[in-house]
Protein backbone atom coordinates (compact mmCIF):
# COMPACT_ATOMS: atom_id res chain seq x y z
CA UNK A 1 0.00 0.00 0.00
CA UNK A 2 1.04 3.63 -0.57
CA UNK A 3 1.37 6.08 1.38
CA UNK A 4 0.40 10.19 0.69
CA UNK A 5 3.15 12.12 1.06
CA UNK A 6 2.21 15.59 2.32
CA UNK A 7 3.73 18.80 1.97
CA UNK A 8 6.48 18.70 4.22
CA UNK A 9 7.16 14.83 3.51
CA UNK A 10 7.59 14.83 -0.65
CA UNK A 11 11.15 14.58 -1.65
CA UNK A 12 10.68 17.81 -4.50
CA UNK A 13 13.83 19.68 -4.82
CA UNK A 14 12.83 23.36 -4.89
CA UNK A 15 14.07 25.17 -8.24
CA UNK A 16 13.77 28.48 -9.77
CA UNK A 17 13.68 28.61 -13.22
CA UNK A 18 14.55 32.03 -15.77
CA UNK A 19 10.67 31.94 -16.80
CA UNK A 20 8.54 34.79 -16.49
CA UNK A 21 4.67 34.83 -17.20
CA UNK A 22 2.86 37.41 -19.17
CA UNK A 23 -0.99 37.01 -18.49
CA UNK A 24 -2.39 38.84 -21.78
CA UNK A 25 -6.20 40.09 -20.17
CA UNK A 26 -6.67 37.13 -18.20
CA UNK A 27 -9.26 38.01 -15.85
CA UNK A 28 -11.39 35.33 -14.16
CA UNK A 29 -10.28 34.91 -10.43
CA UNK A 30 -9.91 31.38 -10.61
CA UNK A 31 -7.45 31.13 -13.42
CA UNK A 32 -5.69 33.71 -11.66
CA UNK A 33 -5.22 31.84 -8.57
CA UNK A 34 -4.59 28.39 -10.31
CA UNK A 35 -1.94 30.28 -12.80
CA UNK A 36 -0.16 31.03 -8.74
CA UNK A 37 -0.48 27.84 -7.88
CA UNK A 38 0.97 26.00 -11.26
CA UNK A 39 3.79 29.15 -11.39
CA UNK A 40 4.35 28.03 -7.83
CA UNK A 41 4.68 24.07 -8.76
CA UNK A 42 7.18 25.01 -11.71
CA UNK A 43 9.15 26.99 -10.12
CA UNK A 44 8.60 30.48 -12.14
CA UNK A 45 10.10 33.74 -11.10
CA UNK A 46 7.46 36.24 -11.52
CA UNK A 47 4.09 37.02 -13.39
CA UNK A 48 2.64 40.08 -15.04
CA UNK A 49 -0.43 40.62 -15.09
CA UNK A 50 -1.52 42.74 -17.89
CA UNK A 51 -4.79 44.54 -19.20
CA UNK A 52 -7.19 47.12 -17.85
CA UNK A 53 -9.44 46.68 -15.37
CA UNK A 54 -7.82 43.08 -13.94
CA UNK A 55 -8.33 42.46 -10.30
CA UNK A 56 -5.47 40.07 -9.43
CA UNK A 57 -6.27 39.63 -5.70
CA UNK A 58 -10.40 38.46 -4.55
CA UNK A 59 -11.06 36.24 -2.49
CA UNK A 60 -11.93 33.54 -5.22
CA UNK A 61 -8.84 33.73 -6.80
CA UNK A 62 -7.57 33.41 -3.02
CA UNK A 63 -9.10 30.28 -2.44
CA UNK A 64 -7.34 28.91 -5.28
CA UNK A 65 -4.22 30.21 -5.65
CA UNK A 66 -3.84 28.65 -1.73
CA UNK A 67 -1.50 31.33 -0.59
CA UNK A 68 1.15 31.13 -3.48
CA UNK A 69 0.26 34.56 -4.45
CA UNK A 70 2.45 35.28 -1.29
CA UNK A 71 5.62 33.78 -2.75
CA UNK A 72 5.36 34.23 -6.19
CA UNK A 73 6.31 37.83 -7.23
CA UNK A 74 3.89 39.60 -9.44
CA UNK A 75 3.22 43.01 -11.12
CA UNK A 76 0.19 44.85 -12.98
CA UNK A 77 0.23 47.02 -15.89
CA UNK A 78 -2.59 47.98 -18.08
CA UNK A 79 -0.70 48.17 -21.37
CA UNK A 80 1.44 44.20 -22.31
CA UNK A 81 3.95 46.02 -24.49
CA UNK A 82 6.12 48.00 -22.31
CA UNK A 83 6.53 44.58 -20.52
CA UNK A 84 7.10 42.89 -23.49
CA UNK A 85 10.03 45.48 -24.60
CA UNK A 86 11.44 45.30 -21.21
CA UNK A 87 11.46 41.92 -21.20
CA UNK A 88 13.14 41.24 -24.35
CA UNK A 89 15.66 44.34 -23.35
CA UNK A 90 16.73 42.22 -21.18
CA UNK A 91 17.22 38.94 -22.88
CA UNK A 92 14.57 37.44 -22.39
CA UNK A 93 12.92 35.47 -25.23
CA UNK A 94 8.93 35.86 -26.31
CA UNK A 95 7.16 32.89 -26.41
CA UNK A 96 2.95 33.57 -26.81
CA UNK A 97 1.36 29.97 -26.23
CA UNK A 98 -1.69 30.23 -28.97
CA UNK A 99 -2.68 28.58 -32.17
CA UNK A 100 -2.09 30.19 -34.79
CA UNK A 101 -1.28 29.15 -38.50
CA UNK A 102 2.60 29.41 -37.94
CA UNK A 103 2.61 28.63 -34.55
CA UNK A 104 4.46 25.24 -34.03
CA UNK A 105 3.88 22.32 -31.10
CA UNK A 106 5.28 23.16 -27.58
CA UNK A 107 7.36 19.94 -28.00
CA UNK A 108 8.80 20.46 -31.11
CA UNK A 109 10.30 23.83 -29.99
CA UNK A 110 14.01 23.43 -28.11
CA UNK A 111 14.11 25.39 -24.55
CA UNK A 112 17.78 25.54 -23.26
CA UNK A 113 18.80 26.28 -19.76
CA UNK A 114 20.82 29.43 -20.75
CA UNK A 115 18.06 30.83 -22.37
CA UNK A 116 15.38 33.13 -20.18
CA UNK A 117 11.97 32.45 -21.06
CA UNK A 118 8.91 34.94 -20.88
CA UNK A 119 5.78 33.14 -21.68
CA UNK A 120 2.80 34.84 -22.58
CA UNK A 121 -1.13 33.29 -21.99
CA UNK A 122 -4.00 35.04 -23.40
CA UNK A 123 -7.33 35.92 -22.32
CA UNK A 124 -9.91 33.13 -21.38
CA UNK A 125 -11.81 33.75 -24.53
CA UNK A 126 -10.06 35.84 -27.08
CA UNK A 127 -6.36 34.84 -26.64
CA UNK A 128 -3.09 36.61 -27.26
CA UNK A 129 -4.17 40.08 -29.03
CA UNK A 130 -2.22 40.37 -32.41
CA UNK A 131 -0.04 43.20 -31.32
CA UNK A 132 1.15 40.91 -29.20
CA UNK A 133 1.94 37.69 -30.68
CA UNK A 134 3.63 40.23 -33.54
CA UNK A 135 6.61 40.76 -30.64
CA UNK A 136 7.11 37.05 -30.17
CA UNK A 137 9.86 35.20 -30.12
CA UNK A 138 7.61 32.19 -30.98
CA UNK A 139 4.75 30.95 -31.72
CA UNK A 140 3.88 27.69 -30.13
CA UNK A 141 0.72 25.49 -29.28
CA UNK A 142 -0.32 22.10 -27.39
CA UNK A 143 -1.27 19.34 -30.18
CA UNK A 144 -5.24 18.45 -29.04
CA UNK A 145 -6.77 15.57 -30.49
CA UNK A 146 -10.12 16.24 -29.53
CA UNK A 147 -13.30 18.15 -31.09
CA UNK A 148 -12.26 21.24 -29.13
CA UNK A 149 -9.55 23.44 -30.67
CA UNK A 150 -8.68 25.47 -26.92
CA UNK A 151 -7.94 24.75 -23.29
CA UNK A 152 -8.51 26.31 -20.30
CA UNK A 153 -5.47 29.01 -19.43
CA UNK A 154 -4.28 27.47 -16.40
CA UNK A 155 -4.57 23.66 -17.57
CA UNK A 156 -2.92 24.95 -20.98
CA UNK A 157 -0.30 27.17 -18.42
CA UNK A 158 0.82 23.96 -16.82
CA UNK A 159 1.06 21.33 -20.04
CA UNK A 160 3.68 24.05 -21.54
CA UNK A 161 5.28 24.60 -17.99
CA UNK A 162 5.96 21.12 -17.83
CA UNK A 163 7.10 20.97 -21.21
CA UNK A 164 9.60 23.61 -20.76
CA UNK A 165 10.99 23.04 -17.49
CA UNK A 166 11.06 18.84 -18.54
CA UNK A 167 13.58 20.13 -21.38
CA UNK A 168 15.58 22.85 -19.47
CA UNK A 169 16.30 20.36 -16.78
CA UNK A 170 17.15 18.11 -19.41
CA UNK A 171 19.08 20.24 -21.10
CA UNK A 172 21.28 21.35 -18.26
CA UNK A 173 22.63 17.61 -17.55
Amino acid sequence: MATQLQHETTSFIKKQFSITLICDRVNAPANIGSIFRIADSFGVEQIYFCGENITVVSKRMQRTARATHEIIPYQQSDDIIPIIDQLQSDGYQIIALEITENSVPIGTYEFFANHKIALVIGEENLGISEKVLTKATKIVHIDMYGTNSSMNVATATGVALYEITKQVIADEK
